[in-house]
């Protein structure tokens, strides 16, 4: 059962954290207002839509990217103050052991950690997708395909290549499509040019030839144009990472599972963003675990002192994550392990400093 110590700390634990956290936002809101303040007035932004559409849903993506560092300069400050002021020496001097202790600091991260989790796989895509809709119509333009050489599986045994794809144009140059069964290559389309027509969602195919294949016979069709449904879409093969920010959990694993049919190079960083989501919150209670212990020793330094090695150590944390999630997406490591190593190191740092902390 929870006593009025526990109370005391989760309040000043979370207190901190939002307050903190509060802060920075309204930094973070304040510069990016400064940047896009000439697109707003050059496009004619309304202010409501400014407001209430953008920043409302912008608030939140930046306040679970900070999550973890201010959970950290959260526990460091406040736990610093505690033991500053002799109140931890008190603590622990009425019976109270250090794992104990470390109860209501838990129940915090916990809860830091269930909020972020619902944040990146639930409110967040719903809200990014509402903020990148407003950038894209009073801030940039969206951005275009310019992807070459496309291999892809777009159903099971259907293959399609394209030498290249203007997305502005919706034209696509030297294209090929094969089907192939359990006995091999059964119809081969090649053409020198095809164009997407999103009226009627067909294909106009320029300059072709058709090749079909039936066990010895084989039949060879030449013809200058023809309008067909092809079963795809320039969406099919567009990627555009920015595009998994605006799926939950659920609609990431499905497009994932679709991205790996086709043989999508960016499968990777998909894999990447799906596994972070739930990392990124543990981090969380790995940070507070290694704040606490840091900040539980009353030193000469005092707070600043915490805060400053506090700082470094979080900066490293990120940057452990960014290094490490890199050789994922271009190297051989698997996007699980890449997002939960520095969580693994800096939770084995967490039990050591646990382990030499004053008790």
């Amino acid at each position: 059962m929870l006593k009025t110590i526990d109370y005391y700390i989760i309040r000043k634990f979370l207190g901190t954290f939002f307050y903190a956290i509060s802060l920075i936002i309204l930094i973070v809101i304040i510069f990016d207002f400064s940047e896009k303040i000439d697109d707003f007035i050059e496009k004619k932004a309304p202010l409501d839509e400014i407001i209430f559409t953008y920043y409302i849903n912008f608030s939140p993506y930046f306040v679970n990217l900070f999550s973890p560092l201010f959970t950290f300069v959260a526990v460091i400050f406040f736990t610093s103050r505690l033991a500053f002021n002799s109140e931890l020496t008190a603590i622990l001097s009425s019976g109270i052991s250090f794992k104990r202790l470390l109860v209501p600091y838990l129940i915090s991260a916990v809860i830091l950690s269930a909020l972020s989790v619902y944040l990146s796989n639930f409110l967040i895509p719903n809200a990014n997708q509402k903020r990148l809709d407003f950038e894209y119509t009073y801030v940039k333009n969206p951005q275009s395909f310019r992807d070459r050489n496309i291999h892809l599986q777009i159903r099971p045994g259907i293959f399609v290549f394209m030498e290249t794809f203007n997305e502005r144009t919706s034209i696509g140059l030297r294209f090929s499509l094969e089907k192939i069964n359990e006995e091999g290559l059964y119809y081969k389309l090649m053409a020198e040019r095809v164009t997407w027509d999103s009226i009627p969602k067909s294909w106009n195919i320029k300059n072709y030839n058709v090749r079909t294949i039936d066990g010895l016979n084989e039949t060879l069709y030449f013809g200058e144009e023809l309008d067909t449904i092809l079963p795809f879409t320039p969406q099919d093969f567009i990627h555009n990472l920015a595009e998994m920010e605006t799926m939950n959990l659920s609609e990431l694993r499905a497009f994932i599972d679709n991205e790996r049919l086709k043989g999508s190079d960016n499968v990777k960083f998909y894999e990447v963003e799906k596994h972070r989501r739930m990392a990124f919150p543990f981090a969380t209670i790995v940070l507070t675990v290694i704040g606490v212990a840091l900040s539980s020793k009353k030193v000469k330094g005092g707070i600043g002192l915490h805060l400053g090695l506090g700082l470094g150590l979080s900066f490293a944390f990120i940057l452990f994550m960014q290094v490490s999630t890199t050789f994922a997406t271009n190297g051989n490591l698997h996007p699980a392990l890449s997002v939960w190593i520095p969580n693994i190191m800096f939770g084995l740092l967490g039990i050591y400093l646990l382990k030499i902390a004053p008790k």
